[in-house]
């Protein structure tokens, strides 16, 4: 089993009684690390309320727009929403500990 150095140095409060977390942080000493969110779902993706999806902005609308139809550029210029598949991965990248 691992020993962890930091946990021998961990001082509770005396003034309030000591109470169980909410959540099981056991899995995380023990596989030594935290998960961390993906970088770059977190700058493409934005949350709708509720969590019930993610919304991001369609590539291809910077530049060298010239030879692009301007019924394309309408369509790149509109918002895109996940799909229920994709969000459900999304929950995952951006959550890795769930949404509470």
């Amino acid at each position: 089993m691992f020993s962890f150095p930091f946990l021998s140095t961990v001082r509770f409060c005396v003034s309030q009684a000591w109470r169980p977390r909410p959540f099981s942080t056991t899995s995380i000493l023990e596989a030594g690390y935290k998960m961390k969110s993906h970088s770059g779902a977190k700058k493409r993706w934005r949350s709708s309320p509720g969590l019930k999806s993610f919304k991001r902005g369609k590539a291809f609308r910077q530049h060298l727009n010239c030879s692009k139809p301007p019924a394309r550029l309408n369509r790149l210029g509109n918002t895109a929403y996940s799909t229920p598949a994709q969000t459900h991965k999304l929950r995952k990248v951006l959550l890795p500990y769930g949404s509470g």
